[in-house]
């Protein structure tokens, strides 16, 4: 088994949901592979490392996917047939990115970069109305979320599991407490197909 995690915008794979991800898989799952892709600034790239990643990874494939990566995991999840656990995830991020048109540092590495109107339409490009396929979904939410208002969340993923906690914020406070619900539920993920 393979799981992806998809960190959001602006991060990178030392994002503190990543890395106890990565240790609690050591720790209880080690012959589980664990990805945590370093995602271009340009989002037709860094979909394309994404599908790369899933097309070749051992099935089958479990998506943890957050804020950012969680709109990039739902087109995922509809496009080959995986699970994806979606952690305050972004609804219409192509909306919020309007907002960070210009020069833009990465809030771990400090790597410099320019957000162009183009990038935003190649997001606005992988919408995904509504999930075809409810059941390969679960939804963390808190209600705190500073940046999303977890509420449009609840409503694109509607149908689908979701677990809305009171309070909290958008790094999804005590997040690890999960990963044996997360990992459980990302077993049964079909395997991978297009």
């Amino acid at each position: 088994m393979a799981l992806i995690y998809i960190h959001g915008f602006n991060s990178s794979p030392a994002s503190l949901k990543s890395r106890q991800t990565a240790d609690w898989l050591s720790l209880h799952h080690p012959d589980v592979t664990f990805y945590c892709p370093r995602l271009s600034n340009e989002p037709d790239v860094a979909i394309g490392q994404l599908r790369d990643l899933v097309e070749g990874a051992q099935p089958p494939v479990g998506l943890v996917g957050s804020s950012m990566g969680g709109y990039y995991a739902t087109w995922l999840a509809e496009h080959y047939g995986v699970r994806a656990v979606l952690i305050n995830p972004a609804v219409k991020p192509y909306e919020l990115m309007l907002d960070y048109l210009g020069e833009n540092a990465n809030y771990h590495t400090g790597e410099r970069y320019v957000l162009e109107l183009r990038h935003v339409e190649e997001v606005h490009r992988l919408e995904v109305a509504a999930p075809l396929h409810c059941e390969r979904y679960w939804v963390l939410l808190q209600t705190g979320d500073e940046v999303l208002d977890y509420r449009q969340a609840e409503m694109r993923y509607k149908g689908c599991h979701i677990s809305i906690e009171q309070g909290g914020d958008h790094s999804f406070q005590n997040y690890q407490r999960h990963l044996p619900e997360i990992f459980e539920f990302l077993q049964l993920s079909p395997e991978c197909h297009e």
